[in-house]
Formats: structure tokens, C-alpha cells, sequence
């Protein structure tokens, strides 16, 4: 079968599946978080977050009243499986019948095993760019190997968006987590299961987040800048939950769970080497993140943008020993998947030598 007819362009032969789910979106709806578990008939809600959220999701949690349970801010990166036992047990011990996660990936990945585990819904509230609470994929790191999958019951039922929450962020964070968003949306792009809705949603993910980053760059206090950073973010989850995304995020996780590199900035630092070696395979993918970002190079053009966002830009300097890359390039090439070009030992290697160092994106043809 042809690349075309594979799905690495879009073309007339596809398939879709809507992704069920509620969108609370807009400056201030925080508020609205106890009308909404009202609305689902919940009486004893748990709240996850992480440790340095808590206060955040203290005053969140303040609007469900008595229908509080407890809360419970002990998330952490890449969810280890002892920390989620400890989430788990304890929604059961309190009695809980829903969930609710404040914060990044981190807490919304909690809130999900928790969901998966006693069948009790999910409501998220994000604070960053992650993505995570619009799919139903769910991840959990054990011995040092971090595994994902897909189960409906962690797609939370209800996202309540509200900029406002983002103004804390740190310049350095929402770049890092939006370029992180981006990444949702490019490799979306390039999916074996792409289709025109995808297409067409991961084209205007991509131009919200690339536009709406360099004005809370320029204007942090913001919250229309936000808001425009904010629904990218959302529109890239809705394509991660909705495409089968590729080597890019194989190397993320790879990265985050073997050498608990932070998930954001890591996803930030490597996006652009991976363009550099997917895209010429994804002529239509190309075209499209070519138009979004107003670029004739897309790998240049997100580089660069890391540079001006002030993100990271090696992964040396996130803490990947140098001996780390031959470990990363075994685990990322022992399983199949898909991507627009045979992933090989050599391709992987030459990435990472790229993005430990933070050089430029070397083509690849």
C-alpha cells in the first residue's frame, strides 16, 4: 500500500470516531466547577493535584462545598505506580463517587488511574498546556518504564477551562507546555489514522498555539493571550485523543519515564529534530504546518521558536546523561509503530545527538 493511501497525507479514504466529553471554557468559570458536579449527580468528590498546586486546588475545590471528600496533593511526574496505589486507596477509603484533577499532566494523569481504577468519573480543570485531560489515554510509569494506554472510563466527562488559572505560569513553563501542545498537533498531521476533521483541527491547534505564545511572551498578564494559547491546547488534546501519534512522543515517554526527565520541556526540546525527520516522508503534513506557521522550514521555525520562548534547548541540560542515548535509542526502536518513515537505530541516534546538544535540526532526506 502506497504512503498516500496509508493515511500519511489526507486523502479519501479515512475514518473517524467523535470523542465523547463537556467543555466548560472561559475566564472565570472555575467558579462553575460545583454546578457541574451537581449537574452529575456527585456527592463526595475527590480532588488530586500536586504539591505545589495544592493551595490553587484548595480554593478550586472551595466551590464544590460540601461535596468535597478530600483532597489529595501528592501527584507527581510520570505517575508512579506506588503513588497512584496511594490515590486509588484513598478515593476508596473516602467513599469517593467522582474525581476532580487540578493541574497539569501530572495531576490529570493521577485523576486518571484513579478513574480507570474504581469507575468513578473524571472531571479535570487544567493549568497548563498538556493536553492530557481531553483523551482517553491514560499513563503510569513502573520500574522505571513508562507504559500508556487507552481505556474510556480515564476520558474525563467534563474539562472546565479557564485561562485565568495559566496567569501563574512562568514565561519559561507556557512556552514549554504549549510547545508541548504543538507537538500533539504535528504529529497529528502525519497519522496513519488522519481524516479532514483531524487535519483541519490540528492545522488551527498549531496556529492558535504559535500565534498566542509571543504575545504571553510579550504581555504575561494577559488572559486573551492566554485564552488563545489555552484553546490550541485544547484543540491539540482533542487531536492527541483523536490520531495515532508516532516517534515523537515514543521518545518523550521514553525519555521521561527511563530518565524522569521533565514531560513539557522535553517534548519542547525534541519536536523540532523529529520534524527534521519525518516530514520530508509527510509532503502533506509539511504543507499544512507550513501555512500554519507562516514558514517555508517547519523544523527551523519551531527550533527557533524554542530559542525565543526561552525554553529549554538541550536535553543535556534537562539531566539526560550523555551514556542515556544508546538506552533511549534501544527501547525506542524495540517495537513497531507508526511513523511516516521506517524508524531505525541510526534515524533515532542522530535525533537525540541533535537535541542533546540543542543544534539545529540537521535534514533529513
Amino acid at each position: 500500500m502506497d504512503a498516500a493511501r496509508r493515511g500519511w497525507g489526507v486523502e479519501h479514504r479515512f475514518e473517524y470516531q467523535g470523542r465523547p466529553g463537556r467543555v466548560v471554557f472561559g475566564a472565570g468559570r472555575r467558579a462553575e466547577l460545583g454546578a457541574e458536579a451537581e449537574r452529575l449527580g456527585l456527592r463526595r468528590v475527590l480532588v488530586v493535584t500536586t504539591p505545589g498546586r495544592a493551595d490553587l486546588a484548595a480554593e478550586t475545590a472551595a466551590t464544590l462545598g460540601d461535596r468535597l471528600a478530600g483532597l489529595h496533593p501528592h501527584a507527581v511526574m510520570h505517575v508512579p505506580s506506588d503513588v497512584a496505589a496511594h490515590a486509588v486507596a484513598t478515593a476508596r477509603e473516602l467513599g469517593a463517587d467522582g474525581c476532580v484533577a487540578v493541574g497539569g499532566g501530572s495531576a490529570v494523569g493521577l485523576g486518571k488511574i484513579v478513574a480507570r481504577d474504581t469507575g468513578i468519573p473524571l472531571l479535570a480543570v487544567p493549568t497548563t498546556y498538556s493536553g492530557s485531560e481531553a483523551t482517553p489515554i491514560w499513563g503510569m510509569t513502573t520500574d522505571g518504564v513508562k507504559r500508556t494506554g487507552h481505556d474510556p472510563r480515564v476520558l474525563p466527562v467534563t474539562v472546565v477551562y479557564d485561562p485565568e488559572l495559566t496567569l501563574s505560569m512562568p514565561v519559561r513553563l507556557t512556552a514549554e507546555s504549549g510547545l508541548n501542545a504543538l507537538a500533539h498537533a504535528a504529529e497529528t498531521l502525519y497519522a496513519p489514522d488522519v481524516s479532514p476533521v483531524t487535519s483541519l483541527v490540528a492545522a488551527g491547534a498549531a496556529r492558535s498555539l504559535v500565534t498566542g505564545l509571543p504575545k504571553v511572551l510579550a504581555d504575561p498578564a494577559s488572559v486573551d493571550a492566554r485564552a488563545e494559547v489555552m484553546q490550541g491546547a485544547w484543540l491539540a488534546g482533542w487531536c492527541l485523543a483523536s490520531a495515532t501519534m508516532s516517534l515523537h512522543h515514543k521518545l518523550c515517554h521514553t525519555l521521561g519515564g527511563t530518565f524522569d526527565l521533565p514531560h513539557a520541556p522535553t517534548h519542547a526540546n525534541v519536536l523540532a529534530h523529529v520534524l527534521a525527520f519525518n516530514l520530508p516522508a509527510a509532503p502533506a503534513a509539511d504543507a499544512a504546518l507550513r501555512e500554519a506557521l507562516g514558514t517555508d522550514d517547519v523544523p527551523a521555525r519551531v527550533h527557533a521558536l524554542v530559542a525565543e520562548l526561552g525554553a529549554a534547548r538541550s536535553l543535556a541540560d534537562l539531566g539526560l546523561p550523555a551514556d542515556g542515548v544508546e538506552r533511549v535509542v534501544e527501547l525506542a526502536t524495540a517495537d513497531p509503530y507508526a511513523n511516516p518513515r521506517p524508524v531505525t537505530p541510526e534515524g533515532v541516534r542522530a535525533i537525540l545527538a541533535a537535541a542533546f546538544t540543542g543544534a539545529s535540526p540537521v535534514p533529513h532526506s
